[in-house]
């Protein structure tokens, strides 16, 4: 079975449409649709349906995809279990100030021999496709729904969610606030993608409180929202605990705990059960010695409260 033909049919798959596809192969649209009806014609089978919006998968295809990446991902093995050079682990860490870049510094600082490659992209959506083709070793991520076949996860770090409001803001003289007491802010969190993970946190965060959630206007990243937040009067903004301050903050700027309880966003490291990298397995037990937060009531997700009712682990989460 030619490998081209797999990737090329991945590829598609994934990306929904065949320019796509050829943009990511950097090939042309053609070819991308030659090496396609080439698998189909060797398996006998019709593996996508075209329609205007694009490619889409028949039950055929949907069958085939989960072998295709097995055998992309043992192709990649193979090549990588004779090669000289030791491969750097890569892990995405979605952002270098969020709390996986946090975890994955540390990590490189208690294992400065290990190469190490970290990569930023857009989430859940992005990480998981790079995760089952073996463009990366591991993510760190939340994930409201369950994972597809062979990719394993544990709970990295459960992270409390403070606020951040300006020195003329009514809470600005607090040091600590009850969820309760923020139904009467409006909280702005630009750049919530739609149908991303931190979205469904927010969402159902904002649900069980009554929560009010601005996630309108362009994200021009950390340095302009806290400006925004420094100068406002009544809106605040959510700050995960662990989330890094590069370079000084705007003058009079405060960061409050939310209590009663205290929000925590579930960052789990998700790996491919496949994968033989000899540097993973470091990484996982790292991160399972890594210390979790004293909270003494915390909030998490409905579905994760369900698993955390039969196992106190936080593996189990």
């Amino acid at each position: 079975m030619n490998l081209d033909s797999l990737r090329a049919f991945v590829a598609v798959a994934e990306e929904g449409q065949f320019r796509y596809a050829a943009d990511r192969l950097r090939l042309s649209q053609q070819a991308v649709s030659k090496r396609v009806a080439a698998l189909e014609s060797s398996l006998g089978v019709t593996l996508f349906e075209r329609v205007p919006t694009g490619a889409l998968l028949t039950a055929d295809g949907r069958t085939f995809l989960p072998h295709a990446h097995a055998v992309l991902i043992a192709a990649r093995h193979a090549v990588e279990s004779v090669q000289r050079a030791a491969r750097p682990l890569r892990v995405d860490i979605l952002g270098a100030r969020l709390l996986p870049g946090v975890l994955m510094l540390d990590f490189h600082q208690a294992h400065p021999e290990l190469p190490l490659k970290t990569l930023v992209l857009r989430g859940l959506g992005a990480a998981l496709p790079a995760l089952l083709s073996g463009e990366i070793d591991a993510t760190f991520a939340y994930h409201p729904d369950p994972l597809p076949a062979g990719v394993e996860s544990m709970v990295a770090y459960l992270e409390p969610h403070e606020i951040v409001v300006g020195a003329g803001h009514p809470l600005a003289n607090r040091t600590s606030v009850a969820v309760d007491e923020l139904r009467r802010y409006t909280f702005w969190i630009p750049g919530i993608i739609e149908g991303s993970e931190w979205g469904a946190f927010y969402q159902e965060l904002s649900a069980e409180f009554g929560l009010t959630i601005d996630s309108t206007g362009p994200n021009f990243g950390f340095e302009d929202l806290i400006g925004t937040i420094a100068e406002s009067r009544s809106l605040v903004t959510f700050w995960g605990e662990r989330t890094r301050e590069l370079g000084p903050w705007p003058r009079g700027l405060r960061r409050l705990r939310v209590v009663d309880p205290t929000p925590v966003y579930p960052w789990s490291l998700i790996w491919l059960s496949a994968n033989k990298h000899p540097d993973l397995d470091t990484l996982i037990e790292h991160v399972r010695r890594h210390p979790q937060p004293a909270v003494d009531q915390l909030w998490l997700p409905e579905r994760l409260r369900r698993g955390s009712e039969h196992d106190e682990r936080p593996e189990a989460l």
